[in-house]
């Protein structure tokens, strides 16, 4: 067993989610829905089937991008896209919220809840991060951009924190105004939005949307387009979620430490990326505004995601040394890192990336083999798991000391559970 120790199998059976959800939106609006919506699931569906039907639509969404648009160009760059796209995007969404609200509830309806429905999970969470990364930074007319660049930075660090937190506290906490209800709700609105109006809208200063370019001393602010006071909005939603996560962990812990120092792990992956796509190219495009902008941001999304996996796994076998504080594709990415930058370090050409075939063959063999180490995670945690526990991941069934399968036992549904919609 690779990523899970023997010794710790036994702690699977110890553990039991908690959360924390303080949103009023949840509260009052999506949870009586949530609640209703979940009793149209029958019985014999396992809550993981919902969770990867929720993540299979998004997958759809980014599909029909891709077919539309291949080389990730916006509206400026000459490519217009139907309006329903954008529609799809919303109500896709939408969908993913819910379907990942439920699941939740689903487990607890059938007795499946326990430690593989929160890797499932947080796993098609953490991939569904950089789909709507890019989805969204299509739908605001940024496309290939330093500003799409930061959107992935950001989004990817705020699921960081979260599942650090969660490490540290035990529980997943979300605030009032939280990424995975209010955020996605946000980003709904967006896309209806572009829907509606086009991307081009996104475009738009603030001060002109707002009327306000006539006013004396206010018309003398800088008339930010609308696109980038989002992401500027973001950012301030950032700093608040790093503080509140910080907060949570030292009053839990008492000690803020070792538990900062967890936090570097993100900040050299996030580094080596950066450090790469903006590496200057004299001969053609760099990776940033070449048709690789889209397979790197993939790439790199699957490397986080078999990251917080292993972080996730720590937290659900209560395995203090399971933390990861390296990765292998680190080295992968250094190598690719400095062979850019051979003719600034030694004055030489790249090995590889000298050409821009030898550089669209690197990009896409990273992301083969980010798929690959991602794959291979997921299929050990699952097989392990679902063997060690006797229960199977898409089927409402558990394994019994005859050594046959029964399904299981549906438990009471309560209206007044509170699941995470992260």
């Amino acid at each position: 067993m690779r990523y899970i120790p023997r010794d710790a199998l036994p702690n699977l059976h110890k553990y039991a989610y908690k959360g924390v959800d303080k949103s009023l939106t949840s509260k009052y609006i999506l949870n009586p829905f949530w609640t209703w919506f979940v009793t149209l699931w029958p019985l014999n569906v396992a809550p993981n089937t919902i969770t990867l039907s929720g993540l299979s639509i998004i997958f759809l969404n980014f599909a029909t991008l891709m077919y539309y648009d291949p080389k990730y160009l916006t509206e400026n760059g000459g490519v217009v896209l139907p309006s329903w796209l954008y529609f799809s995007f919303a109500i896709g969404l939408f969908a993913y919220q819910s379907f990942d609200a439920i699941d939740g509830k689903q487990a607890r309806r059938t007795g499946m809840a326990g430690p593989l429905g929160e890797m499932f999970d947080h796993g098609c969470d953490a991939m569904n991060t950089t789909l709507e990364a890019l989805l969204a930074c299509h739908a605001l007319n940024l496309g290939r951009s330093w500003w799409t660049v930061t959107s992935q930075v950001a989004t990817l660090a705020n699921f960081y924190l979260t599942t650090w937190e969660e490490y540290h506290t035990g529980q997943l906490y979300l605030g009032v105004f939280s990424g995975p209800v209010e955020g996605i709700l946000m980003i709904v609105a967006i896309f209806t939005i572009s829907g509606i109006f086009g991307p081009s809208f996104w475009d738009t200063g603030i001060l002109t949307f707002l009327r306000l370019t006539n006013v004396p001393y206010i018309n003398s602010l800088p008339d930010t387009p609308l696109n980038v006071s989002f992401m500027v909005f973001s950012a301030f939603g950032l700093l608040y979620n790093i503080a509140s996560s910080c907060s949570n962990v030292s009053r839990a812990k008492r000690a803020m430490g070792r538990p900062i120092l967890l936090l570097l792990p993100f900040l050299v992956s996030a580094s080596l990326q950066l450090v790469w796509l903006a590496h200057p190219r004299a001969s053609d495009p760099a990776i940033l505004y070449s048709p690789l902008f889209v397979p790197f941001l993939c790439a790199w999304g699957l490397q986080f995601a078999r990251h917080v996996g292993r972080m996730i796994l720590a937290h659900v076998t209560q395995d203090g040394c399971a933390f990861p504080v390296f990765d292998s594709m680190w080295v992968w990415t250094a190598l690719c890192t400095v062979d850019a930058y051979l003719p600034l370090l030694i004055g030489r050409p790249p090995l590889i990336q000298s050409s821009a075939l030898g550089r669209t063959v690197l990009v896409y063999a990273t992301l083969a083999l980010s798929f690959v180490l991602y794959g291979q995670f997921c299929v050990e945690v699952i097989g392990d798991i679902t063997d060690y526990m006797g229960i199977a991941c898409f089927t409402v069934r558990k394994k019994g000391k005859d050594g046959e399968w029964h399904g299981t036992v549906p438990v009471a549904h309560t209206n007044g559970d509170a699941k995470k919609a992260h």
